[in-house]
């Protein structure tokens, strides 16, 4: 099984990192994709990313996840980066997302009558896109969602039993 993740400069590094380690715990191989060749979070942790956007092949990968921060922002401009996105929901396949995670979603158009978690201050972008705001963890269909780190524990333990 392999994961991607979607990231850019100024992830918030729990966001990215707790899932990396915990797919890799569960024996899933993660790579981190991006437009840069490296990435500095907002706590100051650094990341090589292993793939840029335009060599990704989603159909290669089984699972998504887009952590927080201000990357999301980021990973929004980046038409590739959409398109992939676009792809897991498509596909139907597991999606993780967090926090700033939803701006991705929105740009990929895959909100719309969907319950999903994200951070206070872009759950008024995600209604006017078409979703529900959920105020903690949610599981809708392939998409797990949450807040923010304080959600991180039950976000992946949630994640993990969709993805088996």
């Amino acid at each position: 099984m392999k994961a991607l993740i979607l990231a850019e400069n100024d992830f918030e590094d729990l966001e990215l990192f707790y899932p990396y380690y915990r797919l890799k715990e569960e024996g899933i191989e993660v790579k981190v994709a991006s437009s840069q060749e490296s990435l500095k979070g907002k706590r100051g942790y650094l990341l090589t990313p292993d793939v840029k956007y335009e060599d990704v092949a989603p159909e290669e990968f089984d699972i998504l996840v887009i952590p927080g921060g201000k990357s999301p922002e980021r990973v929004r401009l980046n038409e590739k980066a959409v398109e992939i996105t676009k792809h897991f929901f498509e596909k139907n396949k597991p999606v993780a997302i967090i926090c700033h995670g939803v701006q991705v979603l929105i740009s990929a158009g895959v909100v719309k009558g969907r319950k999903i978690a994200c951070w206070y201050g872009v759950k008024d972008d995600l209604i006017a896109a078409g979703g529900e705001f959920v105020d903690g963890v949610a599981v809708d269909g392939n998409l797990v969602s949450a807040r923010h780190p304080g959600d991180l524990a039950e976000w992946m333990k949630k994640f993990l039993e969709l993805v088996k």
